[in-house]
């Protein structure tokens, strides 16, 4: 038994079924989840609402993880307060009967991140006119991503690393796309994670890493043999939240 939206998401039922192309969305108030179930269309309409307000231009807030002053003091600390602007792109797939974020596995050659689950991004170039001519350019030479497939929907707060970057992630709706090439210079493979998959309860999980004598917390998912954790699962958590905070 489930409560699911009527086709234009204008009003909940109560049913016993569950319609065949409608996906789970998980939601809830006082620590009461419950499951809505959205078809693709509704999850793009509530994709489009809750980054609506969001922009590329300064300032910006950086990710929650930041918010604790012990943490953001240490980590000022380890990168010397210089960060560099990079972006990447949150590919959003519009597949069959179901939204998916497309993701890739870097190369394990590389010096930095080598093996680890990330989106297509990089660091900006000087003739790099924004965030999102960054995180296009970098898709299309990492997995061969169009850049006019991209309609860029908007921003995710920003992501600051270790490796002394500050991330923006740029989230853009791609129509169903050929196959994809991707540069094995850079990139392993690539996959897709269903969107519903990453609304479901206790997908995130919750771990700390001991650093310096600091506990600092991170999430991570795992999805058919991949892990994705750090930034990566850090951005796709900020992306859910808002999701789940438009109301129908």
């Amino acid at each position: 038994m489930a409560w699911i939206a009527d086709q234009d998401g204008s009003s909940l039922r109560y049913t016993a079924g569950q319609p065949p192309d409608w996906k789970f969305y998980v939601t809830g108030a006082a620590n009461q989840p419950f499951l809505l179930l959205l078809n693709a269309k509704e999850l793009e309409r509530r994709l489009r609402a809750a980054l609506a307000d969001t922009e590329s231009r300064a300032p910006r807030r950086r990710a929650r993880e930041m918010d604790s002053p012990v943490v953001r003091k240490w980590f000022e600390q380890q990168t010397r307060g210089v960060l560099r602007p990079s972006a990447v792109l949150v590919p959003i797939m519009r597949r069959e009967r179901e939204l998916t974020v497309l993701l890739t596995r870097r190369a394990d050659h590389l010096r930095s991140h080598q093996g680890q689950v990330s989106f297509p991004g990089g660091r900006s170039e000087p003739d790099d006119a924004s965030a999102a001519a960054t995180a296009l350019r970098e898709a299309w030479e990492e997995v061969g991503l169009r850049p006019e497939a991209v309609e860029i929907c908007g921003y995710l707060d920003d992501y600051p690393t270790l490796t002394r970057f500050i991330v923006t992630p740029v989230v853009g709706l791609v129509d169903d796309v050929p196959t994809l090439r991707h540069d094995p210079a850079e990139v392993a493979e690539v996959f897709e994670v269903p969107l519903r998959l990453l609304m479901e309860p206790g997908r995130f999980e919750r771990h700390v890493l001991t650093r310096d004598g600091l506990q600092l917390p991170f999430v991570q998912v795992r999805y058919e043999g991949q892990k994705i954790w750090g930034a990566t699962a850090a951005m796709l958590r900020d992306l859910i939240s808002r999701l789940e905070s438009v109301t129908a």
